[in-house]
């Protein structure tokens, strides 16, 4: 893992991630009581699959004590203990980290009375607290003395810089000359960042140079060196801050082509944000992330999941751009009904489908090579992320 003296690392003073200046150190627990591995753990679910900022050493979730994190996650282990409580978690780093990291991510945004135990139990033995939800903290007078008491810093991920700081959409966008590629989905924690993350990823190994930016707090906890957390600005900004973090990364990577993170759904009847992306991205392709396997939204169930095909019609209609493939969330299907899904889906739609975890990576970049045959491999292969 990355540490704050290796060059993966960047200041996020000096980032246009995240411009918080955070001690140095960078081992971590994440804290995720009840809900590792579920919707509304996706923060956590995230920092186990990849972290370059922090060096994960367990994740708190007395549910679901004595497993492998990743074998939980994935079927295949990393290492990673989830442990029951704080002090077991310490007891097996075998000295108190440098932060607690909260990877719970409620719909609300709010911390229950449970949590906010935990997290001054955190912050009382002298650990640093990252904390990605709406509430914040360090507006919060018990946090703030009880961290001054033990010398600690907090760190909300999701506040918004100054209004004069913010960006309106400026038009920029049309001297990014290289493809951006949105991965939007039917729902909200469907597994957008996932396949986004592991896309880019497969794009560098091929030698093709990809860079993410990202929408929401988690991948900014991740390390990511570009984005901003949509759901925390006041609508009248949000295309614009897309568009200038989409800019930065075209200028300050030259790369051959930006995926952008996608966030909720184009239809969902809560989370608007996938109209910013939409507006402030202006991609030339979208893929659309699906979980067969959900009848109802994730945390609205009176709400039915749009269909693929409806939610491809939604966007191509909002946005001038074209839907150039599928991805699939294998939750709830065996591996037969997920083959059934994926076939289903390239029959119904006529778009190349697969699921990012289970199947071949080399299926996920071909949807995007076949898309965008001019995308070629670049001499040396550059690592980022």
């Amino acid at each position: 893992m990355p540490t704050p003296s290796t060059p993966a690392f960047r200041d996020p003073a000096h980032a246009w991630a995240a411009p918080i200046a955070l001690p140095t150190g960078s081992t971590a627990i994440v804290y995720c009581e009840g809900q590792f591995g579920e919707q509304d753990g996706k923060t956590a679910n995230g920092l186990v699959r990849h972290s370059e900022k922090y060096e994960i050493l367990s994740v708190i979730d007395s549910t679901r004590a004595g497993a492998d994190a990743g074998m939980l996650l994935d079927g295949t282990a990393n290492g990673l203990p989830i442990v029951s409580d704080l002090v077991t978690g310490i007891a097996h780093a075998g000295h108190v980290p440098d932060y607690l990291i909260c990877g719970v991510a409620p719909a609300d945004g709010l911390l229950s009375a449970g949590q906010r135990t935990v997290l001054l139990d955190g912050i009382a033995r002298g650990m640093h607290i990252i904390n990605g939800l709406h509430e914040f903290l360090t507006d919060d007078a018990e946090f703030v003395a009880a961290a001054l008491l033990a010398g600690v810093t907090i760190t909300d991920i999701r506040r918004p810089r100054e209004k004069k700081d913010l960006h309106l959409f400026s038009g920029r966008i049309f001297a990014v000359t290289c493809p951006r590629i949105a991965i939007l989905g039917t729902d909200g924690a469907i597994g957008k960042r996932t396949t986004a993350t592991i896309l880019v990823r497969a794009l560098n190994e091929r030698g093709i140079h990809a860079v993410m930016v990202g929408t929401g707090q988690t991948t900014i906890i991740q390390g990511g060196r570009y984005g901003v957390a949509l759901d925390a600005l006041v609508p009248q900004y949000c295309s614009g801050e897309v568009e200038h973090q989409v800019v930065a990364a075209f200028e300050g990577e030259d790369p051959d082509v930006i995926i952008v993170e996608g966030q909720g759904a184009l239809s969902h009847p809560a989370y608007i944000t996938s109209a910013h992306i939409l507006r402030g991205s202006r991609p030339a392709g979208v893929i659309v992330q699906h979980a067969p396997g959900r009848t109802v939204l994730g945390d609205f169930p009176m709400v039915a999941m749009p269909t693929v095909d409806s939610e491809i019609a939604l966007i191509q209609a909002f946005a001038d751009t074209r839907v150039i493939g599928v991805t699939v969330n294998h939750e709830n299907l065996s591996a037969d009904q997920l083959t059934a899904a994926i076939d289903g889906i390239e029959i119904d739609t006529g778009l190349p489908a697969t699921d990012p975890l289970t199947r071949p990576l080399g299926e996920l970049v071909d949807m995007v090579l076949q898309a965008f045959p001019a995308l070629t491999p670049r001499p040396t292969i550059r690592s980022v992320v």
